[in-house]
């Protein structure tokens, strides 16, 4: 009987949230307020490059465009959810936005815009295992390039084998960064970055960021940088991130795209479209995640430029993109569904 009591209070619950779409009339994706972040290696192509108004006189490093979590919210900027933040979403009408998606606190993905005019920190993200350990949240990774300076590179995994014992040594010697592997890269080149990966982005680079949602980051090496304010280097984590560096991971690759997918992962699922007609994003009842690479779109009454973000909801009816101008494409991110 409690069994059957549960069930019919989940069903009326998602009748209701279903009629609460309804009642809102949502006509368009959903789009979010960014939220730019002040990091010492940052600059100012978000607003070159994608023409986002960033604070004056202020080096930004990161966009944070999709986010979920207790220090930072996402807050719709469109529509009559206007005003909500993300959490309020995932938490209140979980079921209309964003379909038959697992369970979780959170929603389960951040997705930011990353400018990095000097090089990044040599760090890692912890494994679930670790993190667990370590008081931390486990990280997985996905980097799209944007844009990219000539001659760019990617810091990932090691050049040659090495044990920890060899490592511990090069950075005690000043050493350590002579034995990561570099990758040049170019506009459309994307990485895979699991957690344990050891790496860090290189000067020059624009990329769009898809990952677990965390914010939990191990320094090892910070090319002996200092910060202006303090003339102190910043704080590293050796201890830490030597705990969660995969010793074995040598010379890791560029994704090689499959047709449209780039990353297919039980965290998240990538595609790259190119948009030449209309076409529908996904099925009802999925949401999907939209990043303008190039040209123009339109879904519903809202169009979406190159830089900017869609979230279309699993319930919105109009599941049409219309590429408003030639050459127009984007990534299209999807997380897996319960069952699938």
């Amino acid at each position: 009987m409690r069994d059957i009591s549960f069930s019919i209070e989940r069903w009326t619950l998602s009748v209701e949230r279903l009629l609460r779409m309804s009642d809102l009339d949502l006509t368009t994706p959903l789009t979010f307020r960014p939220i730019f972040m002040e990091r010492i290696w940052g600059a100012r192509r978000i607003e070159t490059e994608f023409g986002k108004k960033l604070p004056p006189n202020v080096k930004i490093g990161e966009s944070w465009e999709i986010v979920d979590r207790p220090e930072a919210q996402s807050i719709v900027a469109n529509g009559p959810l206007k005003g909500k933040t993300l959490h309020d979403l995932w938490t209140q009408d979980r079921q209309s936005i964003f379909g038959n998606v697992a369970e979780a606190p959170r929603f389960p993905l951040l997705i930011k815009l990353l400018d990095a005019r000097e090089k990044l920190s040599l760090q890692v993200h912890p494994p679930e295992k670790v993190a667990s350990i370590l008081g931390g949240e486990p990280k997985t990774e996905f980097w799209y390039v944007a844009a990219a300076d000539s001659g760019a590179e990617l810091f990932l995994g090691f050049r040659e084998p090495i044990t920890r014992d060899q490592f511990e040594k090069a950075l005690r010697e000043g050493t350590a960064a002579h034995h990561v592997h570099k990758l040049v890269v170019k506009p459309g080149d994307s990485v895979f970055l699991p957690a344990g990966r050891l790496h860090a982005v290189g000067a020059g680079n624009l990329l769009i960021e898809i990952q677990q949602n965390s914010d939990t980051t191990y320094r090892v090496f910070d090319w002996n940088r200092v910060v202006p304010a303090t003339a102190k280097p910043r704080e590293l984590h050796v201890a830490q991130a030597l705990q969660c560096i995969d010793f074995d991971d040598v010379a890791p690759k560029l994704i090689e795209p499959k047709g449209e997918l780039l990353l297919r992962h039980q965290l998240f699922e990538i595609q790259k479209w190119n948009l030449a007609q209309p076409r529908e994003i996904a099925p009802l009842g999925q949401f999907a995640i939209v990043c303008c690479l190039s040209g123009k779109l339109r879904c519903g009454d809202g169009d979406l430029g190159a830089g900017e973000f869609f979230l279309i909801p699993a319930q919105l009816q109009d599941r049409q993109l219309k590429p408003l101008e030639a050459r127009t494409s984007f990534l299209r991110v999807t997380i897996p569904g319960r069952g699938d």
